[in-house]
């Protein structure tokens, strides 16, 4: 995971465990005071929500605790690998596209942060600017040229 993602899933660790857990803990505590717990609509919310951010909060544990930080900007080349930043075309209709090929846990597709695991980043590894990649997709394949590959 490149240390950019690694902060913002620090960070999220950080506010579950100093803000959200606390606050569900009050909300619970808040909910037992208003009496009967089997007919309590606001006591079961709230232990759903707690029981959401232990998860979240082992989840990320475990994640940040054996994440191997790369660097993207230490790497180089012209083929396409973890940490580069692709530019590529749709071959149908002409739509251009930036992406960057990061670890599963920082992609966010709004940002343009796109999962090494995803079919897309699968098909393009190891090719390099001006190949041709073929993706399936719900509506049948897409075609994409790769443009440019870049680092840092």
């Amino acid at each position: 995971m490149t240390a950019l993602g690694l902060k913002r899933l620090e960070d999220e660790l950080r506010l579950l465990k100093s803000t959200e857990r606390p606050a569900v803990i009050r909300a619970i505590a808040e909910a037992r005071s208003h009496g009967d717990l089997s007919e309590n609509a606001e006591y079961h919310a709230a232990r759903e929500r707690q029981s959401f951010i232990e998860g979240r909060i082992a989840e990320l544990e475990e994640v940040t605790g054996a994440a191997e930080v790369i660097d993207p900007a230490a790497l180089s080349g012209e083929h396409v690998k973890f940490g580069a930043h692709v530019k590529l075309v749709d071959e149908e209709s002409e739509k251009e596209a930036n992406y960057q090929i990061v670890g599963m846990y920082e992609a966010d597709i709004k940002l343009g942060l796109l999962s090494i695991s995803s079919p897309l980043a699968k098909a393009m590894i190891g090719k390099k600017p001006g190949d041709t990649i073929s993706v399936p997709a719900p509506g049948g394949d897409r075609s994409y040229e790769i443009l440019s590959v870049r680092f840092g």
